[in-house]
C-alpha cells in the first residue's frame, strides 16, 4: 500500500472525525431528542445527522467504497474498502450528560481494521491508529505497555448487563484474577489501553461499528483485539471482544475465559 495512499485515507477519515465533533459541540449541553430502537438502545436526531453527514461525504470522494454505518444500514460490503461508522459510540452516556461518548470512524481493509480514529469531543482528545503500524493521540505516538500476567492488569468492561448468562460467567472467572475492573468508559476506554493507561478492554454485545476503529488504533499502538476465541475481527463477527495491551496478557486472559465456557 502506496504510504501517501494511507496518509490520503488516514487525513480523510480526521476530517470526518472534524464533522462529528462540529455537529456534536454544537449540541453539547442540550437534551437530545430520543427514541427507542428494536433493541431497547438509544438513538437520538444528533445520530442520525452525524452519520448522514459522513456518508455524505464519503459517497462524495471515495464513491466505490462500501459503508458500514449503526443507522443507515451496509452497501458494498464486499469492497476492498468499507468505512464502518459509529456517529455516537456510547449513545446512553450522551443522553444522561456522562461525557464518554465519541464518535468510531474505521476503514476496513478486505474485510479487517485498518485505519481508526476515536474522537473524543468532551476532553477533546482524538486516537488515530493504522493496524499494525502507527496509532497517536493528538498528534503524539501512543504506546501500549507490557503487563506481566493477570494480576497487576487493569481491565474495563463497558457493561457486564451486555453479557448473556453463559458469557457473564466467564466474565466473571476472568474478573477477581485482575487487578481492578473499571466500568462504563464507552470507547474512551479503548482510547487509554491504546495509550498504555490500562491492560484489557473486554465485552460483549457488540458490532463491528463499535470496535473497528479502536482496534484499528490499538493494533496500531503495539495491541491486538480479538473475539473471545482469539479469532479475528471481521465484518461479519459481532458480540465478544477482548482488547490487549500486551500479546502475552491476551493469551492469558483468552486461556481463562476459554476454560470458563
Amino acid at each position: 500500500m502506496p504510504a501517501n495512499f494511507t496518509e490520503r485515507l488516514t487525513r480523510f477519515a480526521e476530517g470526518l472525525a472534524d464533522e462529528s465533533r462540529s455537529i456534536l459541540n454544537d449540541v453539547a449541553g442540550k437534551m437530545p431528542e430520543i427514541d427507542i430502537k428494536s433493541d431497547l438502545s438509544y438513538v437520538t436526531e444528533t445520530d442520525r445527522q452525524v452519520e448522514l453527514r459522513l456518508r455524505e461525504l464519503i459517497e462524495q470522494e471515495f464513491p466505490d467504497h462500501g459503508i458500514l454505518g449503526e443507522e443507515f444500514g451496509s452497501r458494498d460490503l464486499d469492497a476492498e474498502y468499507v468505512w464502518v461508522l459509529d456517529p455516537i459510540d456510547g449513545t446512553a452516556a450522551f443522553v444522561a450528560g456522562i461525557p464518554v461518548f465519541g464518535t468510531l470512524i474505521g476503514l476496513a481493509r478486505w474485510g479487517r481494521p485498518w485505519i481508526g480514529v476515536i474522537d473524543h469531543p468532551a476532553t477533546s482528545e482524538r486516537w488515530v491508529g493504522v493496524s499494525g503500524e502507527r496509532a497517536t493521540l493528538n498528534g503524539v505516538p501512543i504506546r501500549t505497555r507490557a503487563c506481566n500476567g493477570l494480576e497487576p492488569a487493569l481491565m474495563t468492561n463497558s457493561n457486564p448487563d451486555f453479557f448473556q448468562p453463559a458469557q457473564r460467567a466467564a466474565f466473571e472467572a476472568l474478573r477477581p484474577l485482575v487487578h481492578y475492573t473499571q466500568y462504563g468508559g464507552s470507547c474512551y476506554a479503548y482510547g487509554v489501553l491504546a495509550c498504555g493507561r490500562t491492560d484489557l478492554a473486554i465485552d460483549g454485545g457488540l458490532d463491528p461499528v463499535d470496535i473497528f476503529a479502536p482496534a484499528a488504533v490499538i493494533e496500531g499502538a503495539g495491541g491486538v483485539v480479538t473475539d473471545w476465541s482469539g479469532a479475528d475481527l471481521t465484518l461479519g463477527w459481532k458480540d465478544l471482544v477482548l482488547a490487549s495491551g500486551d500479546h502475552a496478557l491476551h493469551a492469558y486472559a483468552l486461556s481463562v475465559l476459554s476454560k470458563a465456557r
